[in-house]
């Protein structure tokens, strides 16, 4: 749940104003710890012309009719929450693979929550902005990406047979308050914190053939277009990190630290354990106290992590608030 103090903090910042981009900033120089940043039209036209050559139709690029293989996992099972513990060594093989196919869903749900939330992220950061650069253009694309994988995973649960598992109703209020008042710097490091855990377990999951082809073929066809995804917002966030106001920046810290605490709590759906017949708060506690766990996430995140490190949004409150949460070490 939000703490009190965030929810102040985002409400003062509607008062405060939004930070915007001017045509002033994408002056030639702009430098930050990783170096010159590169032109905003050039990021954008290659983007663009990568989109062209290597972007999917779900419905057609997938069998979704082909039944599913005995025997074969939804997830990775290094990668399903309760791997290595007490519990999962008195599950049998059945129920493990059973626990992969709600998590599977699971974290499809979570991923759909988080995109509609960064369409909207995008859609309000181009608002401003000449609808003719290559910049917006691309955001206008990557939107058009995100709602095809936000059916695509729709359509995976249903193909599952499991439920929908929404994120809890605290934070469903608490992204509904995000989006509508976050800052420009704040919007693309939570886009980057919702892309970056997923995509690295996806990369582990689509070239594993203990995996059913179908799931393998989702996080393929996610790992291709959403790189795209993280470089655009990688690029902008060093840019805007340079070029916000000190309070902006300041904000960001303090957000992406609530936010990481957030997302790793909501990373984990509680109701998967009582959908495959497990004790919820037993499965929840051993999750708590795993040490692979704890090194799944952490690893997940270490890329991004080490990013956000250098361009300047871990420090101060904000890094304390990162190490709570569990994905920094």
């Amino acid at each position: 749940m939000a703490s009190e103090g965030l929810t102040a903090l985002l409400t003062g910042s509607l008062i405060r104003g939004m930070t915007t981009l001017t045509d002033a900033d994408a002056l030639e120089g702009l430098r930050d710890a990783l170096g010159l940043l590169k032109d905003r039209e050039q990021v954008a036209e290659r983007l663009l012309a990568s989109s062209a050559k290597h972007s999917f139709d779900p419905d057609e690029e997938l069998d979704w009719d082909a039944p599913f293989e005995d025997g074969k996992w939804f997830w990775p099972p290094e990668l399903v929450s309760l791997y290595d513990t007490p519990m999962w060594r008195r599950m049998s093989e059945e129920q493990r693979i059973l626990l992969s196919r709600h998590e599977a869903a699971a974290l499809a749900s979570l991923g759909i929550w988080f995109e509609i939330i960064l369409m909207q992220l995008l859609v309000r950061h181009i608002y401003d902005k000449a609808a003719t650069s290559a910049h917006v253009r691309y955001a206008l694309t990557e939107i058009e990406d995100e709602c095809r994988h936000s059916k695509m995973f729709a359509r995976l649960i249903a193909r599952g047979g499991t439920p929908l598992y929404p994120v809890s109703r605290a934070h469903q209020n608490m992204g509904r308050l995000f989006k509508t008042v976050s800052t420009t710097p704040g919007s693309f490091t939570a886009t980057l914190l919702g892309e970056e855990v997923l995509d690295w377990m996806q990369r582990l999951t689509f070239p594993d053939d203990r995996v059913q082809p179908l799931v393998r073929g989702v996080t393929r066809i996610h790992v291709v277009e959403e790189a795209r995804h993280v470089r655009y917002a990688r690029e902008e966030l060093r840019r805007q990190m340079v070029t916000a106001p000190r309070w902006s920046q300041e904000f960001t810290r303090v957000t992406s630290g609530e936010f990481a605490r957030v997302f790793s709590v909501a990373f984990v759906n509680p109701e998967v354990y009582r959908n495959v017949g497990l004790d919820r708060r037993e499965a929840m506690a051993q999750v708590q106290a795993s040490g692979h766990r704890r090194e799944v996430m952490q690893t997940g995140a270490k890329r991004l992590t080490d990013f956000l490190d250098d361009i300047g949004v871990l420090r101060g409150v904000g890094r304390r608030l990162w190490k709570s949460s569990g994905l920094l070490a």
